[in-house]
This record gives structure tokens, C-alpha cells and sequence, in this order.
């Protein structure tokens, strides 16, 4: 871009310097915001010279048009083509027009002027007529065509995000990327096409009626082109300005909508009310609202000098060329017919000029946006897994964990390093330590949500870096404490994609205590668990934990891998959930992390993790026959239970 715009100040194509909006004490309450991405490049394109634009506008149009093509190839073409052939009965019935004015200016009574006229008025008729119904069907076609690239831009990112690495979220920079292609980026794509639509048809009436008065007289295309360009100068200015106001006032505007939802959102409603900060966010809720207000009364004075200076010249413009037209009839250069046509068409060619001019403004500004959707696309797909190489099996004998190391994008320290373990079918193994030693992580890695930097995790032989990590997922049940709250049904929330078995439902939900939630709920298994619905119901944090493990025992996976299971449990809830894990869970392979270390006592295998290495392994009296971790841990929660009389309460 040929400029930037400072913080303080901003100024427009002609360097006139305007004022930025002042943010004094906008951030009181919130931290001040560099940039909102729906605005990202609303600055671009408001300092983007015409020579830029130009360059960057037929590889915009040509990305456009595939994009239509790759969404709908019949619309696409139905679109142009009607457009295209609405320009063409536009030049017929201008020039038709000078046959309807020739015989009506022409000597003789009146109704034989009439008469001589009759044929063109006809063919005028016909052309408008024409002209409309080519003009509607097109735009019939566009409304077609428009939802279907929204559609394809929107499914097209799902099917990438959805299957990515999940590294990739823990990533600051491409999780940015990813909102910003969501958001703006994605809407881009049907913004672009209708801007290109847009574009072409104001192109195409704007030649139409070039080539009509061209016909008629060569002269009179740079008269045309004279009435054209104030309201172009105009029209250019005002889409600027405006991009500059979208720029100087991102923080404001940003701010309103968070302070916005503080004050309406039923998330903050309690809090809001208990500490009384109604008052506070609403003064500066106004105060931010404010400056945005501000600044767009200063938008619309100015606008409405540019207007008045782009009508004032194009009125003068328009002088001129008609004080031009009445030289050329005074010299006997230009019949009276002609001139009159001259004048229909230039004032078509400035609706048509005006259209096409907003239309390159939208275009060029959203193509950046669109830009920011195909990059990431781009970028996105090389996060996807490799085809697999390996078949995982439906069973396995046992996992083994082989100097496995991993690190988050981003961290300094590796969350894991230089692990290894085994892990033999059908039994309980509990992984301990203080929050951050790793344990979560190496529970992804063996739910094959995150794939290892170095070193292996075997199913039997299979390794899981050369499986389909889906294949590999659909037979590990994971319970998380953070755990997804779906707005669908209760029914649907434990079931999820899973075939609807009603034994299987019943024994998973009474195995969790999920059948004495389901049954206060005043729709049972049907009612929906999300108060944005109709007849909805909403659980608390306890009861949403029992339907999060529900959907655990409900996909009777060959491993079971329970991730703090019991943190918004009561003790008896808790205490029915270890026995199930204990009784119903027989057979089966569960990997169980758990801060409170009297639920693991009956594990089969403890490991205990410290800074992303194991550092002791064994059963629970094993640990507890030595010093280390493990013992300490699990002595200083035992003395919280110790009685006022130095009596122990006894552990489950």
C-alpha cells in the first residue's frame, strides 16, 4: 500500500489530515484492542491506490468466477450470460431511442410522426422489456448461485478443521488464522462473487452504452467519459473515508460489543447483579459506544461535502457537455436526435460507472479477506494426518508407550519426555502427580488426539502413527473433566454418533447414576439439555459429569481412558462412580488420572509423573513401602481426613 495510516491521525487521498476519534479512558475496564479481524483489511483497501487496485482486481475476478464455477457451473454461467445479454438490449434500445426521436422531431403532423415513430418506440419497448426480464432472471440465478459458494467455502473449512491435528488449536498463530478464515474469510467468498456479479454488470451496462453513443457520434465518448468522472472521484472518496472510520474506531466498536455482552449475557447476570457493576459497564458502555457514534457523525458530514462537491461537478461537467451537444446541433455536427439520445445515455453510464465503482471497492477489500480463507486452507491441509499405512486392531493384547516426547507448539519445555510403559489388556493403570507433570497429555497421546514428536505407541504391533487416527479413536472411550456440554437431548448427549441401543443406554446410565438425572427431567431421555430451546432443560455441573461418563461406558471401547472423572461429583456420586469403573469397567483397559489417590488403590499400575518423566512405577503398596511422590502425596491427603481425636477416617 502506498500509505498507513498513524495511530493518531489518518489521511485521505488528497493528504488532508482528519482528526481519529478520541479514545481517552476507553480502557478502564478493558485493555485496548490493536485489531479485530472482520477489519483486518479495512485499512488496505482504504489507502490501496487505484494502480493497486487495478493490478490485483482481474486475479480477484478470475478466483471469483472459480469459485462460482466450483459451486455452481449452471448459475455461473446462467448469471453472466443474462448479464452480458441485458447489456446488449440496453445499447439496442438507446439506440433505438435516436429512430423514436428522429421521426418525432422530424417535419409533418403530428400523427404521422407518430406513426413513423411507432416501429421504434416498439423496439424501445421490446428492449426494456427484454432488458428487465434478462436483468431479474439474472439476478434470479445470482440468489442461486451466492448461498451455494457460502455453502461450499463453509463445508470446505469444516472437512479441514475438523480432522487437523489437534496441535494445531494449541498453536497461538494458526488458531488466529483459523478465526480469522471462519469469520471474515469464509463470508468473503460469496461477498467476493456477488462484488464480480456486480462488477460485470455495471461493466457491461457502462460499455453498452459507450459503444451506443459511440455509434451514434465518436465524439461524443469523451463527453461521456467527462460526466463520469466527478461521481467516480466521489464515489471513491466516500468508500474511503468510510474504510478509514471502520479502521480508527476498531477498539471502540470491539469494546461495545464485549461490554455489550457483559451486560446482557446470562453467563455474567449473577455476578453482575452481586457486585452491583451494572453502573460501571454502563458508563462505559456508553462512553466507548460514544466515540464510535462520534466518529460516524463526522463520516456523514464528510460524506456529505463529497457528495455535494461530486455533484457539483458533475452537474458542471454535465454543462458543459450539454453547452458541447448545443455547439455541435449550432454547427450542424450532431443531429437533434442524437443529442437527445447522448443525453439518455450518459446518464446511464453513470448509474452503471457508480455501480462498478463500488463494486471494485467491495471486491478488492473482501479478496483480502478471501485471501486470508484459501491461505489458511492451504496451510491447514498440511496438518491433516497421512493416509495410513497400518490397520489398527478392533483389539489388542497390550499398549506400549516407547520413549514417547512431546512439546506444545509454542513451550519452551517438553510436556513429556523420553516416556515408556506398557500397558496389558484388562487392566487399571492410574497415572498420579501434581498438575502440569504430564499426565493429561500422555492421556491425549494414548487416545491418539496428539501424535508423539519421537518415539512410538503400539497397539500389539500396529503403530499408531501409521493408523487412521479416526479408526483408532472410534475404539478408545475418553471421560475428560472438560468435557463437551452438546445442545442436543439427554438421549443424543450419551449416545452421540453411536447406534441408539436402549439396553445399552440403560446400562450405561445406571452404571453412571445418569438415570436419576434423566428421570427429573421433564422430557426424559428426549429433553433438550440447552436453554436456547424450546421446553429445554438446563443440568448442573455434577449431573453433566454423569452424562459425561455415561457416554464412556455407553461406547464400550476396548480402552477406557477416565481424565479426572469425578471433579464435579459429590462424595456419593464419586464413590458409585469408582465402583462402576471398578466392576462394570472388568475386562476392560482403563487408564485412570485422579487427584485423589485413595480412588486408585485397587489399580493394577501406578505411575507417577513428574515434569513429563516417569519417576516411579508400581501398585499402591508398593509406593507406599518407599519414599518418593507417591507416599507423600498420598499422606498429606490422608491427614485432611484425620479426625479432631488424631483418629484416621478410614480410605475407600
Amino acid at each position: 500500500m502506498d500509505g498507513t495510516p498513524s495511530a493518531d491521525t489518518a489521511r485521505d487521498d488528497d493528504g488532508e489530515q482528519d482528526e481519529a476519534p478520541d479514545t481517552t479512558g476507553e480502557d478502564d475496564v478493558l485493555p485496548a484492542v490493536a485489531t479485530l479481524r472482520w477489519y483486518d483489511h479495512a485499512e488496505a483497501a482504504a489507502t490501496a491506490r487505484f494502480t493497486a487496485v487495478a493490478r490485483r482486481l482481474p486475479a480477484l475476478v478470475g478466483r471469483a468466477l472459480h469459485l462460482a464455477w466450483r459451486a455452481g457451473p449452471a448459475d455461473t454461467i446462467t448469471t453472466i450470460t443474462l448479464n452480458l445479454l441485458s447489456g446488449v438490449f440496453t445499447a439496442l434500445g438507446l439506440l433505438a431511442t435516436t429512430g423514436v426521436l428522429d421521426a418525432l422531431l422530424a417535419a409533418g403532423p403530428t400523427p404521422d410522426r407518430v406513426r413513423a415513430a411507432l416501429p421504434s418506440l416498439l423496439l424501445v419497448g421490446g428492449a426494456a422489456v427484454l432488458r428487465s426480464l434478462l436483468s431479474a432472471a439474472a439476478g434470479w440465478a445470482q440468489s442461486r448461485l451466492t448461498p451455494r459458494v457460502q455453502q461450499r467455502a463453509e463445508v470446505e473449512l469444516y472437512e479441514v478443521t475438523s480432522r487437523i491435528d489437534l496441535a494445531s488449536y494449541d498453536d497461538s498463530e494458526f488458531y488466529e488464522a483459523l478465526m480469522r478464515a471462519e469469520g471474515p474469510g469464509a463470508s468473503a467468498a460469496q461477498q467476493v462473487v456477488s462484488a464480480t456479479i456486480d462488477i460485470v454488470t455495471g461493466l457491461t451496462s457502462f460499455v453498452a452504452a459507450a459503444i451506443a453513443i459511440t455509434a451514434l457520434h465518436p465524439v461524443l465518448l469523451p463527453l461521456l467519459l467527462v460526466t463520469a468522472l466527478p461521481e467516480a472521484w466521489a464515489a471513491i472518496r466516500v468508500a474511503r473515508s468510510r474504510y478509514l472510520m471502520m479502521v480508527e474506531t476498531v477498539g471502540p466498536r470491539y469494546h461495545s460489543v464485549i461490554l455489550g455482552d457483559l451486560l446482557s449475557n446470562r453467563r455474567y447476570a449473577a455476578d453482575l447483579r452481586s457486585y452491583t457493576l451494572q453502573d460501571l459497564l454502563l458508563a462505559q458502555y456508553r462512553r466507548v459506544a460514544g466515540i464510535y457514534r462520534d466518529a460516524q457523525l463526522r463520516l456523514a458530514r464528510k460524506n456529505v461535502t463529497t457528495r455535494l462537491a461530486g455533484d457539483a461537478g458533475s452537474g458542471l461537467a454535465s454543462g458543459l457537455v450539454y453547452l458541447a451537444l448545443g455547439l455541435l446541433l449550432a454547427a450542424a455536427w450532431l443531429p437533434l436526435a442524437v443529442a437527445g439520445t447522448a443525453v439518455l445515455a450518459i446518464r446511464t453510464s453513470r448509474a452503471a460507472l457508480s455501480q462498478l465503482i463500488h463494486a471494485v471497492n467491495d471486491c478488492y477489500e473482501q479478496g483480502l479477506y478471501l485471501t486470508d480463507y484459501t491461505t489458511f486452507l492451504a496451510t491447514a491441509r498440511t496438518h491433516l494426518p497421512p493416509p495410513p499405512t497400518a490397520e489398527v486392531p478392533d483389539g489388542f493384547t497390550a499398549i506400549t508407550v516407547e520413549n514417547v516426547s512431546f512439546t506444545y507448539p509454542g513451550a519452551d519445555e517438553p510436556a513429556l519426555q523420553d516416556v515408556s510403559l506398557t500397558l496389558p489388556a484388562g487392566q487399571i493403570m492410574a497415572l498420579v502427580g501434581e498438575n502440569g507433570s504430564g499426565k493429561s497429555t500422555l492421556a491425549k497421546l494414548l487416545a491418539h488426539l496428539y501424535t508423539p514428536e519421537s518415539g512410538r505407541i503400539r497397539w500389539d504391533g500396529a503403530d499408531l502413527a501409521d493408523a487412521d487416527p479416526e479408526a483408532v479413536r472410534s475404539r478408545v472411550a475418553v471421560i475428560a473433566q472438560d468435557h463437551a456440554h452438546w445442545p442436543m437431548t439427554a438421549r443424543a448427549n450419551v449416545v452421540l454418533g453411536d447406534e441408539d441401543e436402549a439396553g445399552r443406554l440403560d446400562r450405561a446410565a445406571v452404571s453412571a447414576g445418569t438415570d436419576e438425572v434423566v428421570a427429573g427431567l421433564p422430557h426424559g431421555w428426549d429433553t433438550m439439555l440447552d436453554r436456547r430451546f424450546k421446553d429445554s432443560h438446563e443440568l448442573s455441573g455434577g449431573q453433566w459429569q454423569r452424562v459425561a461418563v455415561s457416554r464412556g461406558f455407553y461406547r464400550d471401547a476396548p480402552l477406557i481412558i477416565c481424565d479426572e472423572p469425578s471433579s464435579n461429583l459429590d462424595a456419593r456420586a464419586e464413590h458409585t462412580l469408582f465402583e462402576a469403573i471398578r466392576h462394570h469397567m472388568r475386562g476392560r483397559t482403563v487408564v485412570l488420572i485422579t487427584h485423589r489417590l485413595a480412588n486408585i488403590r485397587d489399580a493394577d499400575v501406578i505411575h507417577v509423573l513428574e515434569h513429563g518423566t516417569i519417576t516411579a512405577s508400581g501398585t499402591h503398596d508398593e509406593l507406599m513401602a518407599r519414599e518418593g511422590a507417591y507416599r507423600d502425596l498420598y499422606l498429606l491427603q490422608a491427614s485432611a481426613y484425620e479426625s479432631a481425636s488424631g483418629e484416621a477416617v478410614p480410605q475407600a
